[in-house]
């Protein structure tokens, strides 16, 4: 279900004007403002994450955004009449929540520990050219085209440019979490191919809100394995971590992540995908404007040869097998 039904859902304010409810219930319009709110708040929440972790230990703050924001959702659509869940949909929930939501975006939280919001968007910007390699793989999409070669070959050097020694002060912690982000993110593809061919009982909103709640426990239990629980001072959190991290559990969770598995289950999973390259445009410069990262040369090349390379991706992507 598209962001502009969520709202209609929540307010329970359909227009009454017919001319109105047809033009929100256009199938176009749904589509451009799914894309809108993906490409968008997803933008903005690399700069809300690094905001949110500066007080709050990253796993323990992912998996509270996820976790609250799901069961509030849950209990919502429950409240509203929405069928129970079954036991299958639970796994399904499980498998798509656990990739999606605690390996990647997991990953980008806990890396922004010590990589700029900007640098994190822009490796996530590789999310598409997995799955065209991960659909081609598994046989669910025809051989990649030499362009979409290229333009993966384009956008891996990108990323090499960004995170170059010139442009990163390497580390132990910073390398751990370079690795971390490229397998989260390589479950991120996994999950999300998964998602967008597999059928459930229970309604794209609710599975929504199951997924929050599924990937958010685990990040929790991380949270718990990694130690952050024993030196967490809930006295020491700042307003604007806290804010942060509300705007991540009701726009970012709820608003933007909706938006994006309805666009998996009505749009080509590779063309859904292409937030990943308009993100970094959005996060580089919203880290610059709002959070004092600097606009360096080697990023701002960088980021260039990877929105070059993914648009290349996504306009020649391969089809799928039918």
């Amino acid at each position: 279900m598209p962001v502009v039904e969520s709202c209609e859902v929540i307010c329970d304010c359909r227009a009454s004007s017919p001319a109105r409810s047809s033009w929100f219930e256009s199938r176009t319009v749904q589509i451009v403002l799914s894309f809108a709110a993906v490409y968008l708040i997803w933008g903005s929440t690399f700069l809300g994450i690094r905001l949110a972790i500066e007080t709050i230990p990253p796993m323990i703050m992912a998996g509270t955004r996820w976790t609250v924001a799901g069961w509030l959702f849950y209990f919502f659509l429950r409240w509203r009449g929405a069928p129970r869940p079954t036991a299958r949909d639970w796994r399904i929930a499980a498998i798509v929540g656990g990739g999606i939501i605690f390996a990647g975006n997991g990953s980008v939280t806990y890396a922004e520990q010590y990589i700029p919001s900007g640098t994190a968007a822009v490796i996530v910007a590789l999310v598409p050219a997995v799955m065209v390699l991960m659909g081609w793989l598994s046989g669910t999409l025809r051989k990649p085209r030499l362009l979409v070669w290229l333009g993966i070959a384009i956008a891996t050097f990108g990323v090499a440019v960004i995170v170059q020694p010139t442009a990163l002060a390497f580390s132990p912690q910073l390398t751990r979490s370079l690795v971390l982000l490229t397998i989260g993110e390589s479950l991120w593809s996994a999950a999300s191919l998964y998602a967008a061919r597999v059928r459930h009982e229970t309604s794209g909103f609710t599975m929504a809100a199951m997924q929050m709640i599924c990937g958010g426990f685990l990040g929790l239990v991380a949270a718990s394995f990694h130690g952050e629980f024993a030196h967490f001072d809930i006295g020491a959190v700042t307003l604007r971590s806290f804010g942060a991290m509300t705007y991540l559990a009701a726009i970012g969770s709820i608003v933007g992540f909706s938006a994006f598995l309805w666009l998996l289950r009505n749009v080509d999973a590779t063309r859904a995908s292409t937030y990943a390259y308009v993100n970094p445009v959005v996060a580089v410069f919203l880290g610059s404007w709002l959070g004092g990262e600097k606009l360096a040369p080697e990023l701002l090349g960088g980021s260039a040869l990877v929105v070059f390379g993914i648009a290349l991706i996504v306009t020649f992507r391969p089809r799928a097998i039918t």
